[in-house]
């Protein structure tokens, strides 16, 4: 079997599935790229069995086979050349390959493409189509603040709620939330699912110029497919917390403030907070907010005081610092509100512009004890 491709094309499509594979898989075979060849397109995959990921690639050929090539070393010689066609030759009962250029030929050992596993199919699937966009920012705004807890799976990705008048993204890790809906998507029947952060970062790649999003989805697996590339994962089994019932739903205190200033503040008031809880200490009245940050075991300690537009009572409020940090950096809006019931309730940030029509954006950060 041999088949002819260009250099830079290949070594841009093995890139975007170079993200699949993982460090410590427990087959060997998984450390390989996947070639399927048929006349005049080749359809590569990488696996590491959780997530499959596949592209097609044109190539000229008119034999048809597969044959399994070492990742890692492929991508290393890719990357040496420059754009040239590349011949790559198989023999079929010893799985050599033999790459040849203008200037030499290269020789490696690839492995048998049937022991490659085989991409899922989604059985009684239900279908959806978004806009990549629409899809890619639920993502870009939620993912962040996922949890790593091994001993928590659900809260380690995005939960996906559907339903005939809208669409729900929801990510948290115990200490912030994060909630986006869209009403300008909708789905046929309701569902819900969550899936896992690694193959939701590999779509952001995947789908940065694309138009639209083929989602389909069953029980235990979702597929996504952009335009040449289909990437299929295993969703995450358990039952998602009740997220809503952590949203204060009366928030008498709310605070308007420029989103930059406020976060330049914070990033630099934190660098003097302990290194330990990250607490910045909120005090707002009237029209002034003070934000200050001290760590006791060092004598350390800063203060800055910013204007903003505030409506109730005088209140003083700690929190994370990375995680405000994280939050307002997620924004692209110019103003954000911050909402507030009390010093131990949950504060609640939301961009106030920016906003497209039909979007809608709840951040939720828990508050820390403030040491009096």
């Amino acid at each position: 079997m041999h088949f002819i491709v260009s250099s830079n094309h290949l070594l841009r499509q093995l890139s975007v599935l170079s993200g699949v594979l993982s460090s410590n898989n427990t087959l060997p075979i998984l450390d390989n790229f996947l070639f399927e060849v048929a006349p005049g397109e080749a359809v590569i995959s990488a696996s590491d069995l959780e997530t499959t990921m596949t592209v097609k690639v044109e190539v000229k050929s008119e034999d048809s086979g597969s044959i399994a090539i070492p990742a890692k070393m492929l991508l290393d010689i890719l990357k040496a050349f420059p754009d040239i066609p590349l011949t790559f030759k198989v023999d079929p009962d010893t799985f050599g390959i033999e790459l040849i250029s203008d200037a030499g030929k290269y020789k490696l050992t690839g492995a048998n493409g049937d022991e490659f596993p085989q991409l899922p199919e989604l059985e009684e699937a239900t279908s959806i189509n978004m806009s990549a966009d629409a899809l890619l920012m639920a993502v870009n705004r939620t993912l962040f603040a996922t949890g790593n807890d091994d001993l928590r799976p659900v809260m380690s990705g995005i939960f996906f709620e559907f339903y005939p008048d809208s669409v729900r993204f929801v990510a948290t890790d115990a200490h912030r939330l994060v909630r986006y809906s869209r009403t300008d998507v909708s789905a046929a029947d309701a569902a819900q699912f969550i899936v896992p952060k690694k193959p939701l970062n590999l779509l952001k790649n995947a789908a940065a110029h694309a138009e639209s999003v083929a989602l389909s989805y069953n029980e235990s697996n979702a597929s996504f497919e952009v335009d040449d590339v289909k990437l299929v994962c295993r969703l995450i089994e358990g039952k998602y917390p009740n997220y809503e019932a952590v949203i204060p739903k009366e928030n008498p205190n709310r605070m308007v403030i420029n989103r930059t200033s406020f976060l330049q503040a914070i990033r630099r008031v934190s660098i003097f907070a302990n290194k330990t809880t990250h607490q910045v200490r909120l005090r707002i009245a009237g029209t002034e907010l003070t934000v200050n940050a001290e760590d006791l075991d060092f004598a350390n300690e800063a203060s800055e005081r910013l204007n903003c537009s505030y409506t109730g009572e005088d209140m003083e409020i700690g929190f994370n610092s990375r995680f405000l940090i994280d939050m307002l950096n997620n924004l692209n809006c110019t103003e954000v509100s911050l909402e507030m019931s009390a010093p131990n309730r949950a504060g609640i940030i939301r961009p106030v512009d920016g906003s497209d029509e039909g979007e809608d954006l709840l951040m939720l950060v828990m508050p820390v004890m403030l040491n009096s």
